[in-house]
């Protein structure tokens, strides 16, 4: 109530002092809903689910559309091949990340993947290529397989109440043994702040709360929790930064020496010369590894989404597990240098991150000048949302978006058509996803493990009827996590 009363105050003020003018483009941007005087279309938004609201525009206003909100200007694009031609082949004008203050004043400023273009991003990115690259990320072979064992042997017990902690276990410990090792006296603690940070984040920086911050500076001169719900906990999230960014890092620092530590990402930037200032970029680059896009809870909310695919469509489990009964046989557990041989898997998970896109309006970027396309004029610092969403539910490309059907991915003669690490859900241009290959063998060594053991069906009731999966999903910048 004290967040509607304050915002209501707002609004009066910036009547009252003409701050309404809007800017004047020397061409039309891209079509979009009429604003409102100061809301510009906030009020028409889902506020929960927005991608599908720019969804749901696109059909009426083309694949390339504009929102506005408190002022500010949003260009959502919701074709790949727009996205391909303005971020991929215009990189240099779209490869920033808007400004975002709620970003800052979380504490989530060290963060690679919001980090404007610049040296310190290249740098972040130099270091995530020289420790997840696709021939190092292969590597983990022997990591990525300890860790689904262990969360094939959790789910075999697994009630639906436990699915949401079973993987989310499975993706924390997994990227825990990559980047620090084994934490002895930290890893539960570790993971529960992390998940906490991460639940909240993923509710403060979507680019609609930024808006508001933007729009009204002085909201951050408030004390947060007169703004109510995820921004009171604004203070917890700075809080948590500190901590996780260097609690981790300094027990590695010990375990070296003493000779307890373990060999991972940290042990071997340590055992290198560097200086504080490389301590502090590389305490940045594992947390957001940790935490970010391709972190713990996109490869857990993935692990999940397929899981429900399977349970929903047993023809494509059954013809998974016979692709892998024909070139693995019964003797052993199929491993990654099984790959090739089962080009059916691969596109399951394919269509897994087409079917629900675990971030499903991507990441944002921001234009560094004006630009023209198809006629319509993209404004110099414009937020540029690629709505994921849209671009999987495109019945021009996948007819009948709605069902699940890995075949659309495969060749006549059976082959993927696209690798795994080029699918939009990895983002776009120079902002592409760094750690994709990591993301991309260990949600291919839980799917491969799962089906090899487990047979995925519904669960039952008392009387030992089947109970149907109503899946529903927390929202957030994030789909986030299944409920079913």
């Amino acid at each position: 109530m004290l967040f509607i009363l304050g915002i209501s105050c707002i609004i009066a003020l910036v009547v009252a002092s003409g701050l309404t003018r809007r800017r004047v483009y020397p061409m039309p941007l891209p079509p979009g809903p009429h604003p409102l005087p100061f809301w510009g279309n906030a009020l028409q938004l889902d506020a929960k689910r927005p991608w599908l609201t720019y969804t749901a525009w696109g059909k009426t206003y083309g694949k390339i559309i504009r929102s506005r909100l408190f002022g500010i200007d949003f260009i959502i694009i919701n074709s790949e091949t727009i996205a391909q031609e303005l971020l991929e082949k215009r990189s240099a004008n779209y490869s920033t990340r808007p400004i975002l203050r709620t970003n800052e004043l979380a504490g989530l400023a060290y963060n690679t993947v919001m980090l404007p273009y610049g040296e310190t991003l290249r740098q972040h990115r130099k270091i995530f290529h020289q420790v997840l690259r696709a021939e190092l990320s292969a590597s983990y072979h022997e990591i990525y397989s300890r860790h689904a064992n262990g969360l094939v042997i959790n789910l075999l017990s697994a009630t639906s109440d436990l699915l949401q902690k079973h993987t989310e276990a499975y993706s924390g410990s997994l990227i825990m043994a990559v980047t620090y090792g084994h934490l002895a006296q930290g890893q539960i603690s570790f993971l529960t702040r992390a998940y906490e940070l991460l639940n909240i984040g993923k509710r403060v920086i979507t680019p609609e709360n930024a808006a508001m911050f933007t729009a009204f500076p002085f909201l951050e001169k408030l004390p947060f929790w007169c703004l109510g719900g995820a921004f009171a906990l604004m203070g917890r999230s700075r809080e948590l930064c500190q901590q996780l960014l260097n609690e981790p890092f300094d027990e590695v620092k010990a375990q070296i020496a003493d000779g307890t530590a373990s060999h991972s990402l940290v042990t071997d930037f340590l055992s290198q010369p560097h200086d504080d200032a490389d301590e502090d970029k590389m305490k940045a680059v594992v947390l957001t590894g940790y935490v970010g896009k391709t972190g713990m809870e996109t490869l857990a909310s993935t692990v999940q989404i397929f899981l429900l695919a399977m349970v929903l469509y047993p023809d494509v489990q059954a013809r998974a597990r016979a692709e892998i009964d024909q070139a693995v046989g019964h003797d052993r557990m199929p491993c990654l240098d099984d790959r090739a041989s089962l080009p059916y898997l691969d596109a399951i998970l394919y269509e897994v991150l087409r079917w629900y896109p675990p971030v499903p309006l991507g990441i944002s970027h921001a234009t560094l000048d004006d630009d023209v396309y198809d006629g319509h004029f993209i404004p110099k610092g414009a937020t540029v949302m690629v709505n994921q969403w849209a671009l999987s539910r495109d019945e021009d490309v996948f007819p009948d978006a709605s069902r699940f059907d890995p075949n659309r991915h495969l060749t006549i003669d059976g082959k993927l058509k696209n690798p795994f690490v080029n699918h939009f859900a990895f983002g776009h241009g120079r902002r592409i996803c760094p750690g994709r290959w990591f993301a991309d063998n260990s949600l291919w060594t839980a799917a491969v493990t799962i089906l090899a053991v487990l047979r995925i069906d519904h669960a039952k009731d008392s009387n030992g009827d089947r109970i149907e999966v109503k899946p529903e999903f927390t929202p957030g910048l994030t789909i986030a996590r299944l409920k079913a």
